[in-house]
Formats: structure tokens, sequence, C-alpha cells
């Protein structure tokens, strides 16, 4: 390629001075054209090695993945070669040979620029990316820097010239609602969990294998977001559909173990009452191990799976330029879906401790609040413990149960909801009696037993790994003793972190 200036150039344009009035405005749109038509004989020396993957014939051609990425390989060397074709322009126009009204480097570029242009759009017309895969992306990459080239160079754009956004949006858009199809499509096949079948964190292989691929998704746009934000936007309301896809999955794959909690999720106001007039088995209800897999991989998909996607999203979003709100509209889809997956994580574990609760009411022995109406005022502290004897094994088979089924943060959790919801018991008696004191002894001797029998069990169980605030009274046992000792002023507000 030849960077500097023909030796026939300089005589050739002395010459045309002679012929023609330089500055007549007439002469130079000639001699422009003269250019344009020079620039447009060199475009056709540069285009010949593409002319295969244009032609009509082209479609005769086989379409395996060599081919494929050699025809990729040649538009990136096309541009390249452009690129250069005009910087060599620069710099025989700053020889000066050419008058000082033609701008011989711009001339050139229109031509190269609109020419490149209807190339690469019949090109990838006749060869559409199938996704971002990197041949796509090198050849992306390129065009890319040519518009930036041009930039640099001051040389100004040109209608019809190189717009690589332009010229990969409908590609783009192609690709992520393809994507986003492809996962829909593996959640609907996904009916039934695997059998026996869990990973070492005690989840659904299912969902641990679509978080991956939607994070193997993500790394192949990592070029296309570098250079257009904006489409992390259309990415993010993909991959959050994407994610609720996966939890409804889910939910189908465990609906028989999820049906029986769906009763103790009130959504709406007269859930109470169908629930209150429907036939209540008097069989006690035993937390399945696969409600462990289930709660276990929502509790995994909200710490650390989800946490992941946002994290690249988040990271896109710095690329996002302050237009508006538009930065703070990134985000708000992972944000919906941390609010579901919490909402669903605590409405189930809810839902689960209501079913524990109401094991203790099928058998008048181990009814907290028929127990505490039968404590006589003389009765001590022996008394209180043997009436509630039958209660507190049961309550130890059940925390044996839910230590069987669930990881250790989600065992701790539930333990303490469920404690708080056998101290409620013991609040809302006492709060129906507060002008009564014949029950606070056997309320207070209550409290301290299922203090000690929640507290025993969860260290005999998980031992050293117990926080100390996994071992402090939730809310409900701390406001009963309140009560009890009409002295709030030394009583520390425990805060409830159930479900979480």
């Amino acid at each position: 390629m030849q960077e500097s200036a023909a030796p026939a150039l300089s005589p050739a344009v002395q010459v045309y001075a002679l012929l023609h009035d330089i500055l007549s405005q007439d002469a130079q749109i000639m001699l422009r054209n003269y250019l344009q038509t020079a620039a447009k004989k060199r475009w056709r020396k540069h285009i010949v090695e593409t002319d295969e993957f244009i032609s009509s014939n082209s479609e005769d051609v086989l379409m395996d993945s060599i081919t494929i990425s050699t025809a990729y390989l040649k538009m990136k060397n096309l541009c390249i070669s452009i690129s250069k074709e005009i910087e060599a322009d620069i710099k025989i126009n700053n020889e000066h040979v050419l008058p000082s009204s033609i701008d011989l480097s711009s001339i050139a570029a229109d031509v190269y620029s609109t020419e490149l242009c209807k190339r690469l759009r019949a090109f990838l017309a006749a060869w559409p990316p199938s996704r971002p895969q990197p041949h796509v992306n090198e050849l992306l990459i390129e065009i890319a820097d040519f518009e930036r080239h041009l930039e640099s160079w001051r040389i100004s754009p040109v209608q019809g010239g190189v717009d690589s956004r332009c010229l990969f949006h409908n590609y783009i858009m192609v690709w992520v609602q393809d994507m986003e199809l492809k996962l829909l499509d593996l959640c609907k096949a996904e009916k039934v969990p695997w059998s026996g079948v869990m990973t070492n964190h005690s989840t659904s292989p299912f969902a641990e294998e679509m978080y991956e691929k939607i994070k193997d998704s993500f790394v192949e746009y990592e070029v296309v977001i570098s250079r257009w934000p904006q489409y992390s936007l259309i990415l993010e309301t993909a991959v959050a559909n994407v994610e609720r896809a996966i939890v409804k999955a889910l939910e189908k794959q465990y609906n028989d173990i999820l049906t029986p909690l769906k009763d103790s999720i009130p959504k709406r106001l007269n859930m109470h009452v169908q629930k209150l007039t429907r036939r209540q088995s008097t069989a006690l209800y035993l937390v399945p191990n696969q409600l462990g897999i289930f709660l276990n991989t929502i509790k995994r998909i909200l710490d650390v799976l989800h946490c992941r996607i946002e994290d690249i999203l988040k990271s896109w979003g710095s690329y996002l330029p302050q237009l508006g709100d538009k930065k703070s509209i990134l985000g708000e889809q992972m944000n919906a879906i941390t609010v579901m997956l919490r909402t669903k994580y605590k409405n189930y574990m809810q839902a689960m401790v209501e079913k524990l609760v109401s094991n203790m009411q099928a058998n008048r022995s181990t009814r907290l609040k028929r127990i505490l109406e039968e404590i006589n005022e003389e009765d001590g502290e022996s008394e209180v413990r043997e009436r509630m004897q039958m209660l507190s094994s049961q309550l130890i088979d059940s925390i044996s149960n839910l230590h069987e089924v669930f990881t250790s943060r989600i065992f701790i959790a539930t333990c303490r909801g469920f404690w708080d919801r056998m101290g409620q018991v013991v609040l809302k008696f006492l709060e129906g009696r507060k002008e009564n004191r014949i029950w606070y002894n056997g309320s207070y001797y209550a409290l301290g037993i299922l203090d000690d029998t929640f507290a025993s069990q969860m260290q005999r169980l998980q031992g050293n790994s117990l926080q100390e605030k996994d071992l402090e009274p939730p809310r409900s046992v701390v406001e009963a003793r309140s009560i009890l000792c009409r002295d709030t002023a030394n009583i520390s507000d425990t805060s409830p972190y159930f479900y979480v």
C-alpha cells in the first residue's frame, strides 16, 4: 500500500491547474469526482476476496463452522485494509500536493465508508450471526474501531456510511430473544425433580445448571455491552424473565411437597375462612427431604446465584452514561427478582412453621394454650415441665427432622421461626389475662422450658457453628417476659432475623 504521493501526482495536479481555474467551484468538483473514481477503483481491488460471500452463488456454500469463521475473518481484514487505506490518504494529503480546497482523506473516506457499509450489510444478511461468538465479536470490534478511527482522524460521518450499532442492532435483539427463548424452553421441559439427585449444596441440579447457562451467555455479551451499554437493559429484562421461569419450574417440580403448605400462605382475605372450613388432616406433618432441596435451592439462588448475575449487570452499569434516570433503571428488574425470591422463601418457611405449630394443636396433651390454662397457681417448675413433657418431646422430634432436611443456616432460621411462633402462643395467652396474675408463674416456667428446648437442641445439633445471636430469645419471648416482669427498662430489643 502506497503511503506517499505517487511521483506522477504532483505534475498531474500542475497540468490540471493549467487547464482549469483551480479556484472555481466547477474545477474543484471535477477534481473531487476524479479522486472519488480513483477511490472506487482501489475499493474494487480490496473486495475481490469477499465477493464469493456476497454473490448469489453463496447460497450453495457449505455453512460449516470453519467456512463461517473464514468468511468473518476476511470481512474483518477488509475493514482493516480500508482503515489503512484512509490512513495512507491522510499522509498523502499532508504532503500538500493537492490544492488546499481538496481534502483527499475525506473524499476517499466517504467512498470507502459508504461502500463498506453496503458490503457489510449484504454480508451479514447472507451470513447472519446466530449469537455473539468469537468470530462475530472480532468483526464487530473491527467495525466499531473503523468508526472510532474516522472520528479520531476528524473525518465527519457520511450519510449511508458505516454505523456499527445500526448494522448489528437487529441481530443483537434477535440474539437476546433467542437466548431467552432457549432458556425458557429448558425451564418448561423440567417438570419433575431429579430423583435422589442433588448438588454439594443440597440444592436442585436444575437450578445450578440454569444459572450456569445464564452466566455463560453473559460472557458472550461483554464485547457488545462495552461498546453499547444500553443493551444491558434488554439483557436484564430477558434474564429476569428466565429467573422467574426457573422459580416457576422449581415450584412445578416440587408441587407435591409444596401443596400442603399453600393453605398456610394467605393470598386473599377469605383464605383463612377456606382454611377453617376445610377438613383438617389428623396426621402429623413431617418435613420431607425434597422440601429441604427446594428451600435450600431458593435460598442459594437468593444469596449466591442471583447475586452473581446481578453483579455482572452492575459492572455493566458503569458503562452507562448518565442520561436522565437511565442508570437508576438498570437494576430494577434484578431488584424485583430479589423481592420475589425473598417473598417466596419467607412465605414457604412461615407456612412450614405453621404446619409444625399445627402438629402441636392436633393433640390435647401437646396443645400449649390448653396446658397453660390447666396450670394451677401453686404448680412449680417441675409440675409445669411434667405437663409439657409430651410437647417438649414432640418439639425435639420436629427439630431433629428439620436438621435432617435443611442446611445449617436454614435449619437455624426455621428453628428460630418455630421458637418465635411457640412464644407467640404464650404471649397471646398473657395478653388476654394481663389483669390476672394466676397464670403468670406457669407462663414464666413454660417460656423457660421452650427456651431450654430450642437452645439445647440447636446446640446439640449444630455445635460450634452456632452464633451467639442464634440462641437469643426471639421477639415474642422477650415481649412475653416483659409482661411477666412488668419492667421493660432492662429488656433488650431482640430483632427477629427469621427466614433470612
